[in-house]
């Protein structure tokens, strides 16, 4: 396989999960943290061509419900500029590949193990 990057924040239980994952298989990958990275606006978008911004937005997480965006029921550009201003709204881990049989990036959201398994092995 190819160029892997998962994003994330490197104190999410999911993102620990998704790494121990990669490395107990050996998978090379790069990791970005939020935190540490702001997500810029061509990796939001590439991430919801690929997925939808409902997959993308973490409706069950702390943050969006302090902040009361469903009260504020967001349009997708709404939604986007949320996610933008707080990267914590990014459901974790966000897991960007390329397989050597695809033309174009494959995105997986959330720590899904059968999932991981059926692409890494």
């Amino acid at each position: 396989m190819q160029t892997i990057t998962l994003y994330g924040i490197k104190t999410c239980g999911s993102v620990q999960k998704a790494r121990r994952f990669l490395d107990s298989r050996a998978v090379a990958y790069k990791f970005v943290d939020w935190k540490n990275t702001p997500l810029d606006s061509s990796e939001l978008e590439c991430f919801v061509q690929a997925v939808g911004v409902d997959t993308l937005l973490n409706t069950k997480g702390t943050t969006y419900k302090k902040l009361g965006l469903k009260e504020q029921n967001l349009d997708e550009q709404g939604k986007k500029h949320a996610m933008l201003a707080n990267p914590l709204l990014i459901k974790r881990p966000v897991i960007v590949y390329k397989p050597s049989s695809a033309s174009a990036m494959q995105v997986l959201v959330g720590f899904d193990e059968s999932r991981l398994v059926e692409v890494f092995g």
